[in-house]
This record gives structure tokens, C-alpha cells and sequence, in this order.
């Protein structure tokens, strides 16, 4: 068996070889996508867990659902080896101009001198340091839980936002926890933050700061007993020293003395969460390689009846070289090689054809599907063993076609 066939035969059976090339290219095109968007996507979440500012989270089930959140600061913050406790509170709120608005923006609550310290050196550096956010520790509007305190009403804006409004530090920006104008609070813009490149659409990165008791008050998540949830935040993150940050154990005994504090609350460490992550990685990886072995299989079939119809074809050639003592090894060896060689054509038009789509998914798809594609990462040794794998499989579609060729009988063959 040759791979173009003898002379003078029909061009069907050429077309058959490219077909077999292309549903191989196909299948393994499948693999190429998932597991390259889908471990760029982990690995991208992987490293912002590692390169985060904190190192224990404390969380709630729902929505806004840590109480009492000024004062577990205080209390986490007693604890040996803890250097900040930051309470983020976000919802959505709308924002007006002089004459504008309504404008939808994701508001954070933060307590300005905690806030800082708790964020990864690459977000730290989108924010002025210390945040002009007036009291450093939102204890003096916060007032002990009764909000009688004077607010600073000031506001850091994103850097997305203040080019779209054309606003300025100094200028006024009224904040309001619907689209009623009448219900809206003036502030004073005091500076811009840069906005992290995984933030999406509008309300992601138009974004603003404000201290962490103006946010509660304003979206009525503050004081008691009206409150729903007095308060009131999403998360706590917790910073920890360098020691206890490198000592896996001394970070899982601070975040057990943290969950004695908060016995209802979730509290885990980054460390735990990378772990659960890349175990997660690695079952994702598993599934999609699962899902893509039915498209391998059916290209796979069809190498089979492409190699099963050349031995039909060459049926009268392959009974002649029988006849004169070619060795059956020898016969079997020319038609695994065929199948390795369309099998790796296919492999490697495969990854190219999942490069070329992946890379025009980050260009042209929509903005949440662009992102991900984006981060995408084509690991040469995952990408090779893809290939081998089909190699690999090629040659159970091989053994098929040279059961049948060696079965042939010879005086049959030759009338």
C-alpha cells in the first residue's frame, strides 16, 4: 500500500485520504480548544490567588450576608499574625452628573487603611496610596453602629468612568441606591483608581470606592434594627505576616482560631482554595478530554474503513507479493506506517485548526468569550501528548485493516 495510491487510481480514493486527515484534524481540534482555554482560564485564577494581598477569606452564604462587620475587625485583627482585616461590601448602585444620570456603577464599601494592605502588588498599584477616602478607619461616621457620625462623602472613581463622565478630583458626583435623582447623595470625587483587565461591561469597569459605613447607609445595610443585615459585607479578606503566610500550618491553626470567631461564616485559606482549584483543573482536563473522545473515535472509524477500502483496492497487489514470499510482518508494517503517517497529518492539522480557532475567538467573539480565549495557553507537552494519544489510537484502526489484509486468500486474490 502506498499513501497516494498506484497509478491510474480513481481520484476518490485520494479524496478518501484527505477526508480521513481532516475528520482526525477535527477531532483533535476539539481537545486543542478546551484544554487550552479552559487551563489558561485556571491558571490565570491560579496566579491571582497566589499574588493576592490577603491570604484567608472569610464569606457568607447570599447576599451581603456578614454582620456585624466593624467589629470583627477588630476582633480578627487581636489575632497573633494578622496585619489588616478588610471588609468589602459591593452592590450596584446608580450614579448622576451636575445634569446627567442615571449611570449604573458596582460601588465597593472598603475601610480605607485595611484596604490597601489586603490587595496583591499588581492591584495595588491601580490605587493612590493611602486612599483619599477622608477617616482612614471608618469609625467616626460608623459612630459605634448608629451612623450619626459625619461622613466624609468622598469617592474614588475608576479611571473608565471619570474619562466617560468627564469628571475630575474635586468635581461633585452624586451617588443614589436607585435611579431616583430625589433619593441621591452629593460626593466629592478625591481621585481615580485603575481598573484590573478582568473586569467586564459597563458596570465592571465603571466602579467606584467609597468608605465602607456611606455604602451600608446608602443601600440600607447599615445601622439596626432596620437593617436587614447590620453591617453589613460580602467578605473579609485577611492579611497575615510573611512567617505565617509560608507555614502551612501556622495559616491553617490562624484560620481555625478565625473560624471560632465566625462558626456560621465560610473562612478559607488561598492555600486550600488553589489546592481545591487545581485539583478542579485537573478533572476539568479529564472531562474534556472525555467529551472529545467521541469525535476522536468517529474520525478514528473512519481511518479504519479509509485503511479497510485500500486494502479492498490493493487486494489483487497485496495477494501477488504474498504469492512471492513477502513476509506478512512486512505487509502489516506498511499499512501501520500509513495509518501513523494520515494519523499524524490529522494531529497536527488538528492543533493548528484549534490555534487558528482559539486565536479567532480572542479577536472576534463577544466580550466574555474574547476574555477567556485570551488567556488561553498552548502547553507544547500537553499539545504532543494530545497527538500521541491519537498515534496511538491509529493503530487499533491499523490492526483492523492488516487483520483484513493477512486474512486474504492468495488464489482468490490472484484470479
Amino acid at each position: 500500500m502506498t499513501l497516494l495510491g498506484r497509478r491510474g487510481s480513481l481520484r476518490h480514493a485520494r479524496l478518501q485520504l484527505v477526508l480521513a486527515v481532516a475528520a482526525i484534524g477535527i477531532a483533535v481540534a476539539l481537545p486543542v480548544v478546551l484544554v487550552s482555554v479552559g487551563g489558561g482560564v485556571s491558571a490565570h485564577e491560579l496566579h491571582d490567588l497566589e499574588n493576592a494581598g490577603y491570604q484567608i477569606v472569610v464569606s457568607a452564604p447570599g447576599v451581603h450576608g456578614i454582620e456585624d462587620a466593624h467589629a470583627l475587625v477588630h476582633r480578627i485583627l487581636g489575632l497573633s499574625g494578622v496585619t489588616a482585616v478588610s471588609p468589602v461590601l459591593s452592590a450596584g448602585i446608580d450614579t448622576f452628573g451636575a445634569s446627567g444620570g442615571p449611570t449604573a456603577a458596582l460601588a465597593e464599601g472598603v475601610i480605607p487603611d485595611e484596604f490597601l494592605p489586603t490587595l496583591g502588588p499588581s492591584e495595588s498599584g491601580l490605587f493612590p496610596s493611602p486612599l483619599p477616602l477622608g477617616d482612614p478607619s471608618d469609625l467616626v461616621h460608623y459612630a459605634n453602629g448608629t451612623y450619626e457620625g459625619p461622613a466624609t462623602d468622598d469617592v474614588l472613581v475608576s479611571s473608565p468612568f471619570a474619562q466617560a463622565e468627564g469628571l475630575h478630583s474635586g468635581e461633585t458626583l452624586y451617588l443614589g441606591p436607585d435611579a431616583n435623582r430625589t433619593e441621591a447623595s452629593a460626593y466629592t470625587v478625591t481621585g481615580t483608581f485603575g481598573v484590573p483587565p478582568n473586569l467586564l461591561g459597563p458596570i465592571g469597569a465603571f466602579a467606584i470606592v467609597l468608605p465602607l459605613s456611606d455604602l451600608q447607609e446608602m443601600t440600607g445595610f447599615g445601622a439596626a434594627p432596620t437593617a436587614v443585615v447590620a453591617d453589613a459585607a460580602d467578605t473579609i479578606e485577611v492579611a497575615v505576616t510573611g512567617p505565617v503566610s509560608s507555614d502551612p500550618s501556622a495559616l491553617s491553626s490562624l484560620r481555625s482560631e478565625i473560624q471560632a470567631i465566625v462558626p456560621f461564616y465560610g473562612v478559607s485559606s488561598l492555600s486550600q482554595e488553589a489546592s481545591e482549584l487545581q485539583q478542579a483543573s485537573g478533572v476539568l482536563t479529564g472531562f474534556y478530554l472525555a467529551l472529545s473522545s467521541v469525535g476522536l473515535t468517529v474520525g478514528l472509524l473512519f481511518l479504519a474503513l479509509v485503511l479497510l477500502r485500500r486494502v479492498e483496492a490493493d487486494r489483487r497487489s497485496i495477494g501477488i507479493r504474498r504469492a512471492i514470499g513477502v513476509p506478512g510482518l512486512q505487509i502489516a508494517g506498511g499499512i501501520i506506517a500509513e495509518g501513523l503517517l494520515l494519523a499524524a497529518l490529522g494531529g497536527v492539522a488538528g492543533v493548528a485548526g484549534g490555534y487558528v480557532i482559539v486565536e479567532s475567538l480572542a479577536s472576534f467573539a463577544t466580550s466574555t468569550v474574547q476574555e477567556a480565549a485570551q488567556l488561553a495557553i498552548f502547553v507544547p507537552s500537553t499539545l504532543a501528548v494530545i497527538v500521541a494519544g491519537v498515534l496511538a489510537l491509529s493503530l487499533l484502526a491499523s490492526a483492523v485493516a492488516t487483520r483484513a489484509a493477512l486474512r486474504i486468500e492468495i488464489a482468490e486474490a490472484l484470479r
